[in-house]
C-alpha cells in the first residue's frame, strides 16, 4: 500500500523523485534500513551531469560474441522494442569494452517513452547522444562497435550488476553523484524517510548558515 505523501500514480511518483531526492540522502536511507550494497560501480557516471534520470528498471543481458553471425546485436532490437514509458534501459554487457548504447539506441528509447539508460559498459556517438537531452549513464565513450563483439541475449529479468541484485520495475536514480537501485519492497519506506531527511537536511543547513554550530545541529536534528 503507498504510504501517506507518495503519489499512487507511477508518473507522479517519478516525477517528485526526480524534483526533490538525489542519490545521497535516498543512499543514506537504504544505509539506515540495512540494505547496504544498494550502488552501483562508482564508474557509471552520467554523460551529462544536469540530466537525472528517475525510472523503472528494464535489465538487458549481453554476452560476448566473435563476429556478427547470423544475427548481429542478438535481440537488441526487440528489447529496446519493449521498453515502456517511464522505464530504464540497464545494459548488462559482457567482458568486451564496445560500446553498447549511441545516437540511434537513444533515439528509439526516447520514442519509446524511456527516462534514462544506465549502462555497465561504454556509450559512443557522444555529440548525438547530448544533443538528444535524455539521461545516459556510462563507464565513458569508446567507439568500438559492439555489433561484431557483443549480443543481446535476454531482457527484463533479474540480474546482479556489481553485487546489486536488480529486478525489472525497481526504482533505478542516477545523478551526478552516482546511480543507486531501490527494491521495490521496500520503496515506499525508503521514499517517505528519504522527503523527510531532505526536508531536515535543508532545514540544518539554513540553522548552521545562521550561526548554530555544526555539533549544536546535529545533536538536535541527527543530520549532518
Amino acid at each position: 500500500m503507498t504510504e501517506p505523501g507518495l503519489p499512487a500514480a507511477d508518473a507522479d511518483r517519478l516525477a517528485l523523485v526526480t524534483e526533490r531526492l538525489y542519490t545521497a540522502v535516498v543512499g543514506d536511507v537504504l544505509d539506515a534500513i540495512g540494505r547496504y550494497h544498494q550502488f552501483l560501480p562508482s564508474a557509471v557516471r552520467a554523460l551529462r551531469p544536469d540530466l537525472p534520470v528517475a525510472g523503472r528498471a528494464m535489465p538487458v543481458l549481453m554476452r560476448d560474441v566473435f563476429g556478427p553471425g547470423e544475427r548481429p546485436f542478438g535481440g537488441l532490437t526487440e528489447a529496446l522494442d519493449q521498453l515502456q514509458p517511464g522505464e530504464v534501459y540497464l545494459g548488462l554487457p559482457g567482458r568486451s569494452e564496445a560500446a553498447c548504447w549511441g545516437e540511434i539506441l537513444t533515439a528509439a528509447a526516447r520514442a519509446r517513452g524511456a527516462v534514462g539508460a544506465v549502462l555497465d559498459g561504454h556509450h559512443r556517438d557522444t555529440a548525438a547522444v547530448l544533443a538528444q537531452d535524455f539521461p545516459v549513464f556510462s563507464r565513458g565513450a569508446y567507439a568500438l562497435d559492439s555489433g561484431p563483439r557483443s549480443a543481446v541475449v535476454d531482457y527484463r529479468i533479474e540480474v546482479e550488476l556489481g553485487g546489486v541484485r536488480i529486478r525489472p520495475g525497481d526504482l533505478v536514480l542516477g545523478d551526478v553523484d552516482g546511480v543507486l537501485v531501490v527494491p521495490r519492497e521496500v520503496e515506499d519506506e525508503v521514499l517517505e524517510r528519504a522527503l523527510a531527511k531532505a526536508s531536515a537536511e535543508n532545514l540544518v543547513r539554513r540553522e548552521i548558515e545562521a550561526g548554530l554550530s555544526t555539533t549544536e545541529a546535529f545533536a538536535k536534528y541527527g543530520v549532518l
